[in-house]
């Protein structure tokens, strides 16, 4: 039976802790703090769905150095908690573990090794390289989630919509051990696909969301009101062609029009994303992933981008003015 950790019982970490508890195929432990820890251990996983609701004793901890090395590590933060994490799970991480990054945006790998990206980390999303050092892109299998969930309560996921993951490795190409964690998920109830360029799966999330995100957060406008704005409409569109391009440079081309992509989230009717329900509630907001990653990938191709750099500006000053990203390093003395 696989060992598995969960470092971030949250919305997502919750829907994939609580499935693969629940399966009988994986010894599942999850990594919290707080409420949640508390609320784990008081009552178990706890799953709302619409299929019906699902609930499994969870074994939980807030010290990885009582759990030693796992199967499968599977972090599921915000982007902001990403680089303290990194320095934390390293009792977790034998020669043979492998780690699987279920979060939004661009991860701190995603360069490495593309094709004319100059060398260095991102530090938009890895400041430092403090992530990469901690954990070898050779251990990482990428991971795209197409859910949508909430936590209503610490310890309570409640499945909105969508029930798909894609996974693959970080490096491309399929593997056995991608294999082994597509089965072990579908088994757990997922629907599943075991991707050979899970980059360019990752780049078209990204390219349907890095709009939507941040001008919901700075309007408090659900996403059908974003789109019946003439104005704002084309504001994304521009924002997503330049998006577009900078993904073909990187070997992720995407063949849809912004106006093909916005049709589909149209059919999705009226949504709060997840970036606004996270200012509604005072919750620091994953800018860096969604929008500051492709502003610095841009800029180390000696791309233009304008549409994506208002969009990186207004919003990351948004942030700062309430608190919910963090403000610039002071100035080093003359």
């Amino acid at each position: 039976m696989k060992r598995i950790c969960i470092v971030g019982a949250g919305a997502v970490g919750g829907l994939l802790g609580t499935r693969l508890a629940t399966s009988g195929r994986a010894q599942v432990t999850a990594i919290a703090r707080g409420a949640t820890l508390a609320a784990l251990r008081d009552h178990g996983w706890r799953l709302e769905a619409t299929a019906g609701s699902l609930q499994a004793p969870a074994r939980v901890t807030d010290d990885p150095a009582a759990l030693g090395p796992q199967d499968l590590v599977i972090i599921a933060v915000k982007g902001p908690a990403l680089g303290a994490v990194a320095r934390g799970i390293a009792p977790l991480l034998g020669a043979d573990t492998i780690v699987m990054p279920a979060m939004n945006g661009v991860p701190w790998w995603f360069c490495d090794g593309a094709a004319g990206f100059p060398p260095g980390p991102l530090e938009s999303v890895d400041p430092g390289g403090v992530v990469a050092r901690a954990i070898p892109v050779g251990q990482v299998v990428g991971c795209v989630v197409h859910a949508s969930c909430t936590t209503p309560a610490p310890g309570v996921v409640r499945q909105v919509m969508g029930n798909g993951l894609i996974v693959g490795e970080a490096r491309g190409g399929r593997s056995a051990r991608a294999q082994d964690i597509a089965d072990l998920l579908q088994h757990a109830g997922f629907a599943v696909t075991h991707s050979a360029d899970v980059r360019r799966d990752i780049w078209y999330k990204l390219w349907g969301n890095m709009t939507m995100n941040p001008v919901s957060a700075l309007t408090g406008a659900t996403s059908d009101r974003i789109l019946d704005d003439p104005l704002v409409h084309d504001f994304c569109s521009a924002a997503m062609r330049e998006a577009a391009a900078i993904g073909a440079r990187l070997g992720c081309p995407i063949a849809e029009t912004p106006e093909d992509r916005q049709a589909i989230t149209a059919r999705l009717g009226a949504f709060k994303t997840s970036m606004l329900q996270d200012v509604e509630a005072g919750r620091a907001i994953e800018l860096d992933a969604l929008v500051g990653a492709v502003h610095e990938i841009g800029r180390r191709l000696e791309m233009a981008t304008p549409f994506i750099d208002a969009l990186f500006g207004l919003t990351r000053l948004f942030g700062r003015e309430r608190g919910l990203y963090p403000d610039p390093p002071p100035a080093a003395p003359c």
